[in-house]
């Protein structure tokens, strides 16, 4: 079964150390996905992949935006997209399960493992079907190529290269009929 993501109930964060001391926090606000979950109730039948407009980023300061959106960090001009490509879902334990996929920044892939607590399926009060998990993890950004930094007096940097990551989201079971409307 195909899966779409409901963007009005999906966030894409993420996180990371500011001068060794302080968390600056941001998200993207423009992000898809198309998944094919065979059985809502196990998401070890679940595959796709999520797409990101890197252009999006939003860290609630426009200048800090600019230079994110910059060849120092993601270069958005070049790169306008980051992916990530489930390969695997395994279970771990209760309703967490780990999640092994592609990420793709810059035209540089590498393999990530994230955890998902999966929150199960629902019929919401239109008769769709919804299934919603929080997947989490961290990367290390120099891995694809994201080392613009500076250097601090006793060994600190101005920006971590640990990044924390974190995506709530909800999917919608694509219809049936509405996908062959848009095949006629």
């Amino acid at each position: 079964m195909t899966w779409t993501l409901d963007p009005h109930h999906t966030s894409v964060s993420f996180s990371a150390k500011h001068l060794g001391v302080a968390t600056v926090r941001g998200s993207f606000n423009h992000v898809e996905a198309d998944l094919d979950l065979d059985d809502p109730a196990d998401p070890t039948t679940g595959r796709g992949r999520v797409v990101i407009d890197a252009s999006s980023i939003d860290t609630g300061d426009e200048r800090r935006d600019g230079h994110l959106r910059n060849a120092d960090f993601f270069d958005a001009d070049t790169y306008p997209q980051l992916v990530f490509e489930v390969k695997s879902v395994r279970p771990a334990r209760d309703d967490t399960y780990t999640v092994v996929g592609e990420l793709t920044i810059k035209d540089v892939t590498r393999e990530i493992t994230l955890d998902y607590e999966h929150n199960g399926s629902v019929v919401d009060p239109m008769g769709n079907v919804k299934v919603g998990g929080t997947l989490s993890g961290s990367i290390n950004r120099s891995d694809w190529g994201l080392t613009w930094n500076v250097p601090l007096a006793g060994g600190r940097w101005l920006v971590s290269d640990t990044v924390k990551l974190e995506i709530d989201g909800e999917l919608t079971q694509v219809k049936m009929q509405a996908r062959e409307d848009v095949a006629a």
